[in-house]
């Protein structure tokens, strides 16, 4: 093992981020694992001592010198020790020089196999660490293949260990979305576990998160802090309700989020192929914000119940069906952003 070597792991520090020390500690697990399977005995007397300055690993066993040997392994007759060293005598120590190039076929391909296992393990290590620090985070990856049969879509998520793939299944795409090879597209890491064949990054187009980071990304006030969301209801491709908050009087959070002549939504409607925003402003007093939220239904009045999670609400006539949306749709969503269960009326009925 010569200097080529050592900059052969230097070489892998910089590429996979993998240190020098960790694999010279692998490698001397490697060696040590090597002589146990090429040499009857024990290995608590065998030593492997790698010299980052002189570029050099050392392997040796250490021994006893007695007068008369009992265990080969762990010990040497002064005749043996007297020939390395004159000046040896009984009860001193030796440590013996261990030439790797005598390990049997078997033997080195048991340390090959432990130096690569301590290398996928280094990678995994860092890959898991890098993307949990990505958690609940966007990032953008570009399309590496579409499974026609499933629907299914890998995502090169990059890093700096390299090329890292992730799945983005069928049911985590926004709905009508087409994408395509080499495509670059932003996605919300929900959660990294790690597992036996290394870590699993669990990615999303649908979650509620993704609307948060971009608008974080579009408005600078909710980025600073000045605006604040509040709660955000989403139904993936079809319409999504943010509330926000501002913490300065002078700033208008629904203006913020929109930006000058609709530019900051719009660049999130874009990225979320045509999906409806509604801004909504959050209000402490649930009767305000559930009317806000039932928008663009105009709303005559709010009556919270005593359960305190649920209300009645009572539109006009002619906004009853804009009040509940198609399907339901604006009703849910409005329940989903306030919590409250709702109950919406018309005019005519609550008289």
């Amino acid at each position: 093992m010569n200097a080529e070597f050592f900059d052969a792991l230097y070489d892998i520090e910089k590429e996979k981020g993998i240190p020098v020390k960790y694999m010279l500690d692998r490698i001397s697990q490697a060696l040590l694992t090597a002589y146990k399977r090429d040499t009857a005995g024990t290995v608590e007397n065998v030593f492997v001592e790698p010299d980052l300055e002189k570029k050099e690993i050392r392997m040796f066993v250490r021994k006893k010198v007695v007068e008369k040997v009992t265990n080969p392994a762990v010990e040497i007759s002064v005749e043996q020790a007297a020939e390395i060293n004159k000046r040896l005598n009984v009860g001193d120590v030796v440590d013996i020089d261990i030439e790797t190039r005598r390990f049997g076929r078997i033997a080195a391909q048991t340390a090959k196999q432990v130096i690569i296992q301590g290398i996928r393990e280094a990678e995994r290590g860092i890959i898991f660490q890098e993307f949990t620090s990505k958690e609940h985070e966007l990032i953008t990856a570009v399309v590496n293949r579409v499974d026609p049969r499933n629907g299914n879509v890998y995502l090169d998520m990059g890093g700096k260990s390299g090329h890292n793939e992730a799945v983005l299944i069928a049911s985590e795409q926004i709905p009508g979305e087409v994408l395509r090879e080499g495509d670059r597209v932003k996605v919300y890491v929900v959660e990294v576990r790690s597992g036996n064949r290394g870590p699993q990054i669990l990615i999303s187009r649908t979650h509620p998160g993704l609307v948060k980071r971009l608008f974080e990304l579009e408005v600078p006030e909710i980025y600073d802090g000045i605006v604040e969301i509040k709660s955000i209801a989403r139904e993936a491709g079809m319409r999504t309700k943010i509330a926000v908050h501002s913490n300065d009087e002078n700033v208008d959070p629904i203006g913020a989020c929109i930006g000058p002549r609709g530019s900051r939504v719009e660049n999130i409607v874009n990225e979320l192929r045509g999906e409806k925003i509604d801004v909504i402003r959050y209000s402490e007093n649930p009767e305000e914000y559930i009317a806000a939220a039932l928008s663009p239904a105009t709303v005559n009045k709010v009556t919270v119940l005593e359960d305190g999670k649920s209300c009645q609400v009572i539109v006009p006539d002619d906004q009853l069906s804009l009040a509940i949306g198609r399907e339901g749709q604006n009703a849910r969503l409005s329940a989903r952003l306030t919590g409250f269960k709702i109950d919406i009326k018309p005019a005519s009925q609550s008289l």
